[in-house]
């Protein structure tokens, strides 16, 4: 789905032998916490990024706002190839509510819910395609989900690459604050898978 995995500091070695198992030779792999490095053969990227909090986002739907369903993962999955928004797989839009907007009957932009630790819930892979940038189209839809988010009485956070200033920035306006640095560990197993 959104292949996450947690690995305790007091791992040994047949840790990353039982995680090549469980998601597969050739898979992706965003690992928190753990030890570091992986085994010979793993190919390792680290992003530095921050992790955000709402603190007075103004949360609201909107008639443009439409809720995706598993039918529209193809497009979904298009529309993030084209705008890279981070981690999302075919299984992810099984993790929560997606929303997105559509010109036309084009997929143009969307948000959505991944992680829920207790109280709270991540906006995850907001993203426009090139096209529709500058219309407000992420503010609205940030803002659609914080509310359904906030309607089961969570608080919403969300990810953003630390180089990634102009959305820092963005989400701050929208009333976000920065809770911490975080680093993101994207590991590919070896194989072919």
């Amino acid at each position: 789905m959104s292949p996450f995995a947690a690995i305790s500091p007091e791992a040994d070695d047949s840790v990353w032998q039982d995680l090549a198992t469980l998601v597969g030779p050739g898979s992706m792999v965003a690992i928190v916490g753990g030890r570091l490095p992986p085994p010979p053969g793993w190919q390792l990227e680290t992003i530095d990024g921050v992790q955000m909090i709402d603190v007075s986002l103004r949360c609201e739907d909107h008639p443009d706002v439409e809720r995706l369903t598993l039918d529209d993962v193809p497009e979904m999955l298009e529309l993030v190839n084209r705008t890279q928004p981070g981690p999302f797989f075919q299984g992810t839009a099984k993790l929560g509510t997606y929303l997105g907007i559509r010109r036309g009957r084009a997929l143009v932009a969307m948000a959505g819910q991944r992680m829920r630790p207790g109280g709270w819930a991540e906006i995850s892979a907001v993203c426009t395609d090139s096209e529709y940038r500058n219309q407000g189209l992420g503010t609205i839809l940030v803002r659609a989900v914080a509310a359904d988010i906030r309607s089961r009485g969570e608080v919403p956070f969300l990810h953003a690459a630390a180089g990634n200033t102009t959305a820092i920035r963005l989400y701050e306006e929208l009333g976000f604050k920065v809770r911490r640095p975080v680093t993101f560990v994207i590991m590919q197993i070896p194989g072919n898978g």
